[in-house]
């Protein structure tokens, strides 16, 4: 039976009675994912940096810097210190900015329970090493996998926030440690499903980001729904051919955490990915596009490690090299659009996987019809 669909009965207050969970950050996301965490019935923790904003969520029950107008669950306890916010959970879950991971595990570290699973909620790649956040928590920590794990998935948070419904996919190597943070993290709104392929859901994560600054920046210059549905459609395989090749199961990209992710991130102006890239489009230079936005994107941050780590591999990204050249002022964003297709005028394949295509979806098409059986 294949991990990349199967899902997970809605936690609630009587399954996670008691279950004590942390989560480092108060952007938006991780305000938004202390919130499902708490509507799931969990003993939550968020951790801000600033104590005034611990407060105001603690005794007002709002974020509004980035969560206007939403009103905070009762039971969400806040604290600036890392000593209480962390003591006692089992689930630590982190939101900051990938470029800052390293930092806050280490500040983290003295104050962990020694069987505690930490889980990214972060969608990036560290900028001087190249790696993944669960590498990043490893190398940091080393910590074993199965203490690892990452959720990704279509979560625009301010959306999810006002209890919207969607879903998200919880990964980790050990299935069960996997299906312990989506119980936790499934809430009437919010349902979650469990894979093993950490790293096919954390690239689509990151991945889905390049292209959504893509689709950002032609919808700056005014390019149609045409040429925003071919870069998805192509951004798409170049996601799935480098993730393939990191070693990834193709069918996550399909799933939540690659297609699911990609098409709300490039078609919601909610999205900091794709306002970035609009911005910039729109002839902003990336230091009055962080001014105005006053929040990370982390796309813009990816696409360099991204590009190594393609090269390395052998893997051509034509869509992300183009994004590069309009962030480093080397291509107008015009351009963008008519270079979407190939790197050059030979006509190339749709899909370049290891596999042949169709061995790989016949194999993801026995898989579903095994599963439904």
């Amino acid at each position: 039976m294949s991990t990349n669909s199967i899902p997970v009965v809605r936690g609630n207050g009587t399954r996670n009675r008691g279950r004590k969970v942390a989560v480092i950050g108060s952007g938006s996301w991780g305000t938004t994912f202390a919130k499902i965490l708490t509507d799931a019935g969990c003993d939550v923790t968020i951790w801000a940096r600033r104590p005034e904003l611990a407060n105001e969520i603690q005794v007002a029950r709002r974020n509004t810097q980035y969560l206007p107008g939403i009103n905070l669950p009762k039971g969400l306890a806040a604290t600036s210190d890392l000593a209480t916010a962390l003591r006692g959970a089992r689930l630590v879950f982190l939101a900051v900015p990938s470029q800052t991971l390293r930092q806050n595990l280490l500040d983290i570290e003295p104050f962990l329970d020694r069987r505690s699973v930490l889980v990214s909620l972060v969608k990036g790649v560290e900028k001087t090493t190249t790696m993944r956040m669960s590498e990043v928590i490893a190398d940091t920590l080393d910590l074993p996998p199965e203490r690892i794990g990452a959720v990704s998935g279509p979560n625009i948070a301010l959306e999810i926030a006002k209890e919207q419904p969607t879903g998200a996919v919880a990964s980790c190597v050990d299935l069960a440690v996997a299906e312990e943070i989506a119980t936790a993290a499934s809430a009437p709104y919010f349902r979650t499903y469990v894979n093993t392929d950490v790293i096919g859901t954390e690239l689509g994560g990151v991945l889905k980001n390049l292209i959504a600054l893509a689709i950002g920046i032609v919808d700056g210059v005014g390019y149609g729904e045409n040429t925003k549905a071919a870069i998805i459609t192509r951004g798409l395989a170049e996601m799935t051919e480098f993730s393939v090749a990191s070693g990834a199961d193709p069918a996550t990209l399909s799933g939540l955490a690659g297609l699911g992710d990609l098409i709300a991130t490039c078609q919601s102006p909610l999205s900091r990915n794709n306002t970035a890239g609009r911005l910039i489009g729109q002839g902003y230079s990336q230091e009055e596009t962080r001014e105005q936005m006053q929040q990370v994107a982390e796309g813009i941050t990816s696409v360099p490690p991204v590009l190594e780590l393609a090269r390395e591999r052998g893997i051509v990204m034509p869509i992300v090299e183009q994004v590069q050249m309009v962030l480093s002022g080397t291509m107008a964003p015009a351009n963008l659009g008519p270079h979407l297709a190939t790197e050059d005028d030979v006509p190339r394949p749709e899909q370049r996987l290891e596999a042949p295509a169709e061995g790989r979806w016949r194999r993801l098409v026995n898989r579903m019809k095994g599963n439904s059986a």
